[in-house]
């Protein structure tokens, strides 16, 4: 196979339309949360070299995915200086070299904000889900909250754990962020050192910001997703006839519900 086949190939894979495409996508969404899954269950037993072996062969099929997605992009260097990638970095590093336990490991759980917002995934979403068309503005605000409290309670689990006696295991972390982030605070959880009390700001700014944001998406009119032909612009009344923007005549499709 030469190299200019097989970078077609993974293309489809990876940004192709069609049920190759769509199945692969969904393949590694479906990874992804069981990778969560498994950092969310690993924090109440006890670490044994099957959790290494575990997190190397998660490692390796990390690897290969930011490999093939290097390989096939229109812009590598650049991909690889980006959040993004640098979060994949340590995330793989972490996990096949476990110096600190596992370490960053914990930004796995930002992986599931990275391939649900790609635009391959929202398209594939939006045509295999009417409910996820209709109400996709309030499914990413609560996607977007849920991806932020598992990704702040890993960061509290992998930092506390060796340090307080408090943070026991994955439980006992969410709880603290949960509480943390409705500003509750009961008090009987709280984290040490002057980089707990900087995270707990954090958790607590950023929290807070995007309840709110959910809470506005939930009381605000659902719009309806449909490219304008002319300006581009997406969002519009469900009963649209005529683009806001621009007024050009809209032919949005009706799934036949209220």
């Amino acid at each position: 196979m030469t190299e200019a086949s097989l970078r077609s190939r993974l293309r489809r894979l990876y940004e192709g339309a069609g049920p190759t495409g769509d199945r692969f996508r969904y393949a590694l969404l479906t990874f992804d949360l069981l990778t969560v899954t498994w950092l969310i269950a690993s924090s109440f037993l006890e670490r044994g070299p099957q959790h290494v072996q575990i997190d190397v062969a998660i490692g390796c099929v990390f690897l290969a995915d930011f490999m093939a997605r290097l390989f096939i992009s229109r812009r590598p260097l650049k991909d690889l200086a980006t959040f993004w990638g640098i979060a994949d970095i340590l995330v793989i590093i972490s996990l096949l070299f476990p110096i600190w336990g596992e370490g960053l490991a914990f930004l796995r759980v930002l992986r599931l904000y990275r391939v649900f917002h790609s635009p391959q995934t929202l398209d594939q979403l939006r045509d295999d889900f009417s409910g996820f068309r209709r109400h996709e503005t309030t499914i990413r605000a609560a996607l977007n909250l849920v991806i932020f409290i598992f990704a702040m309670t890993s960061l509290v689990y992998q930092t506390q754990v060796n340090l307080n006696p408090a943070i026991r295991n994955y439980a006992d972390a969410l709880y603290f962020t949960v509480t943390t982030l409705t500003t509750t605070g009961f008090g009987d959880v709280t984290l040490v050192g002057s980089g707990g009390r900087l995270l707990s700001v954090v958790i607590m700014i950023c929290g807070i910001s995007l309840f709110l944001r959910l809470v506005q998406v939930v009381l605000r009119p659902t719009k309806a997703y449909f490219p304008c032909p002319v300006c581009g612009l997406r969002r519009h009344d469900h009963d649209a006839v005529h683009c806001k923007a621009c007024g050009t005549i809209l032919n949005i499709p009706d799934d036949g519900l209220d």
